[in-house]
């Protein structure tokens, strides 16, 4: 079996994952968690630490975190680098930090991986859509606006460490790998504190340091169309866990689900799935991942998750259909 994280109890299915650690007898005083709104989405965290107020700290300094990429990182936010390199990239190549340049390079890397499933400039279209007023883009509106997707519109320059758009009108969005990489810097940051035991979670994103004391963390995975229901859980330690769903942002009209997963090839919802969860090394690779084979659909997407030795997944397709990676297979009761 390929899977190298220690996953088990896997029955069935799919998506937003909601935590659901188990509290060992006689330690409850020194498991320590807490929420925000961060980012667009709720950021939890739950560690042990011997110090109650050291580990108050530690989950303060994982929000501080969250915050302070999200003041770097939110194409919501007028002053952010990301929204300034939106204004002006298109104009004269634009000098970023080092660690939101990183970022863009990895999100390439991930573009070439996934033949353009993964591309950050589906904003050039994504922007159009407005999910809480229903507001979708005509059709000719986004045939205007679709060739501008194109990640290799997307100049980066290392020596400069600056960005440039080679169309006008390009626009990037991080949001499927930014809270992947927060959660991942969150834990670096636990770990820096010697914590061995905790959750981070962001959405859809989670990443587990250690264990729970011995005992491996649940982790509930949500049904793609039953709210507030548990389709399965996973046991799981040391390991990424991302689910993608269309049933987190999205509206209905005439019949048709618009979500924020953007194909890149259409400029729209992609219809192939209601969710997927991909189990891998970091967060990072798990939220690029699951939302890549989201775009991707079951045939490609197994296919590109069965070359990965390092991931596996649990993909729903729009019938409500479970598939399971290769690793997974042997783990279905």
């Amino acid at each position: 079996m390929r899977c190298k994280h220690r996953v088990a109890n896997f029955s069935l299915l799919r998506a937003t994952l909601i935590a659901l650690s188990l509290h060992a007898p006689g330690l409850a005083a020194e498991w320590l968690h807490d929420s925000a709104a961060i980012m667009g989405t709720r950021v939890s965290v739950e560690l042990w630490h011997e110090q109650a107020d050291e580990g108050a700290q530690a989950i303060q300094e994982v929000f501080d975190e969250f915050r302070r990429l999200d003041d770097k990182l939110s194409p919501y936010k007028e002053h952010s680098e990301l929204s300034l390199v939106n204004r002006m990239a298109a104009e004269a190549p634009v000098p970023i930090s080092w660690e939101f340049f990183h970022l863009l390079e990895i999100s390439q890397d991930y573009s070439r991986l996934t033949d353009g499933a993964f591309d950050i400039t589906f904003a050039s279209v994504g922007h159009l859509y407005n999910y809480r007023k229903a507001i979708k883009p005509s059709h000719e509106a986004t045939q205007a606006s679709l060739p501008l997707i194109d990640y290799q519109h997307v100049i980066l320059n290392k020596q400069q460490n600056s960005v440039f758009f080679q169309r006008p009108g390009v626009q990037i969005d991080l949001g499927g790998i930014a809270k992947g990489f927060a959660v991942d810097q969150a834990i670096d940051l636990l770990r820096k504190r010697g914590i061995a035991h905790a959750l981070v979670t962001a959405g859809g994103d989670s990443r587990l340091l250690g264990d729970h004391q011995g005992r491996p963390w649940q982790i509930g995975i949500q049904a793609p169309r039953r709210k507030n229901a548990i389709a399965t859980t996973l046991n799981l330690q040391d390991s990424a866990v991302s689910t993608s769903g269309d049933y987190e942002r999205y509206f209905e009209a005439d019949g048709i689900r618009y979500h924020h997963i953007i194909s890149p090839k259409t400029g729209r919802s992609a219809a192939q799935m209601q969710s997927v969860t991909v189990i891998g090394p970091n967060a990072t690779r798990t939220d690029a991942l699951s939302t890549s084979l989201f775009v991707l659909g079951v045939e490609a997407g197994m296919a590109l998750i069965n070359r990965l030795d390092d991931l596996e997944a649990v993909m729903i397709d729009q019938h409500g259909k479970l598939f399971l990676s290769q690793g997974l297979q042997g783990q279905r009761p």
